[in-house]
């Protein structure tokens, strides 16, 4: 039975990469999309504007997230971090295409257009759960006479938690962090309603903003064989970036769970 769980994996993974190798080459990654009828094109602008909402959505939302954690592992009999908590978990179970439409009626539909920020801010949200539950469980396993030592020599709560408790507690937070971002690199729901897509390459996060999700989305759906050899190239990109993002995820919680 657990060699049947991984037959699913294996035969997405090989049917992404049979169809999409085929379309790997350099100029893929440093054209633009061509026009229909035209041959070849790549996914700079794809490439390009994943990267930004992605970055954006991380600094957003791990800092953010970081901080809710320590306050859930520090304060856990409080009862406003039990209703934090709880909050924490219901928006784990919101589907991303409600964020989507949210972030549309809050950004979008007020400021009169679709931007890269907005979908950051969409992903950003939805990066907070794994962050957070991360952070905390990850702070719970530290041992509280560390903490105490740290006061009893005189060193202020604050300086104890940034300088000793957090420090040890950082390889936790970055796997929490890097699993966040691999859950939203494949998101497609929350940027049709926000960053909406863009042909050309663009980097002003207050405009409209192509990505990976949408470019697969949008030429997948398409009546031109070029363009599903574009958004098969497309996948097989997105799906090893986010293979790698947890095989290194693994290898930080492999290394926390023998720190602690």
């Amino acid at each position: 039975m657990t060699v049947l769980s991984t037959v699913p994996l294996l035969l997405i993974l090989f049917y992404i990469i049979k169809q999409g190798i085929s379309s790997i080459n350099w100029d893929f990654f440093i054209n633009l999309p061509k026009p229909v009828g035209e041959k070849g094109g790549g996914i700079v602008n794809a490439l390009i504007g994943s990267g930004i909402i992605v970055s954006c959505a991380s600094l957003m939302a791990i800092p953010f997230g970081a901080l809710v954690g320590l306050y859930l592992s520090e304060y856990k009999r409080d009862k406003l971090a039990y209703w934090v908590g709880l909050s924490v978990d219901v928006l784990q179970g919101i589907p991303s295409i409600v964020l989507g439409i949210i972030i549309y009626l809050w950004v979008v539909k007020p400021t009169g257009h679709f931007s890269s920020l907005s979908g950051s801010i969409a992903l950003a949200i939805m990066m907070l759960p794994p962050i957070v539950k991360s952070t905390e469980e990850t702070l719970k396993l530290i041992p509280g006479t560390i903490k105490e030592a740290s006061l009893a020599l005189g060193v202020p709560y604050y300086k104890t938690i940034l300088r000793v408790i957090l420090p040890m507690g950082l390889s936790g937070i970055l796997s929490g962090s890097l699993l966040s971002i691999s859950r939203v690199a494949g998101e497609t729901a929350p940027l049709l309603f926000t960053a909406f897509g863009n042909p050309f390459i663009n980097t002003n996060i207050l405009k409209p903003m192509s990505s990976l999700p949408l470019l697969i989305f949008n030429y997948a759906g398409s009546a031109y064989e070029d363009w599903h050899k574009l958004a098969w190239g497309a996948s097989f990109v997105l799906i090893m970036m986010i293979l790698f993002l947890n095989i290194v995820t693994k290898i930080l919680e492999r290394r926390w769970k023998i720190q602690f």
